[in-house]
């Protein structure tokens, strides 16, 4: 199946979840990942700001701070995503797209990163991840190293049997819903 009916067919999905749902479920998602292994090795991790209903992370944000992990958020300059380090919420403000995007000029490049979590429109039982369409988290996990774990957050919805994969995509090493986390290999 073409990745555009996907996208639409789930993107819809998700805008008729009501802000409750959303909410609970990513509270189950967060707690979920939080008590994970994934999390409690890494010492720097990547965190995307959420939008249109997306998973949150604000969880996760504030136990990563408390936890005196390092984090960072991407910023979008020009076709590419950077990621800079943020020490508390206040070093956010509404950037490219309207997405939260960080203020500081600390960049945290990919080597320096343990951990990213990474949002997505759908997810399959591969690890591989299908995004909006422009292709910035695409680009930026093209130059990952291969060490780093690349985690997705989802509604269980969100995943679908397969996905159209091009050799070249980089796939998730996990993926954690409200009801499971998934380890690739």
């Amino acid at each position: 199946m073409p990745k555009r009916p996907i996208r639409e067919k789930l993107l819809a999905e998700r805008r008729h979840c009501s802000a409750e749902t959303c909410l609970r479920l990513s509270l189950l998602i967060q707690e979920r990942f939080l008590d994970s292994s994934a999390y409690r090795q890494a010492e720097s991790i990547g965190l995307y700001s959420p939008v249109m209903n997306e998973v949150q992370t604000e969880l996760v944000a504030r136990r990563c701070l408390a936890d005196a992990k390092r984090l960072a958020y991407p910023r979008v300059e020009g076709a590419t995503l950077r990621f800079v380090e943020v020490f508390g919420s206040a070093q956010m403000v509404p950037g490219t797209f309207g997405i939260l995007e960080p203020t500081g000029e600390r960049s945290m490049p990919f080597d320096e990163l343990d951990l990213l979590v990474v949002p997505g429109v759908a997810f399959d039982l591969a690890g591989n991840r299908l995004g909006y369409g422009k292709g910035y988290y695409d680009r930026a996990l093209a130059v990952c190293l291969p060490g780093l774990d690349r985690v997705g957050f989802a509604y269980e919805f969100q995943l679908v049997e397969q996905l159209p994969a091009a050799a070249h995509d980089c796939r998730l090493t996990q993926l954690v819903t409200e009801q499971r986390i998934l380890r690739f290999p």
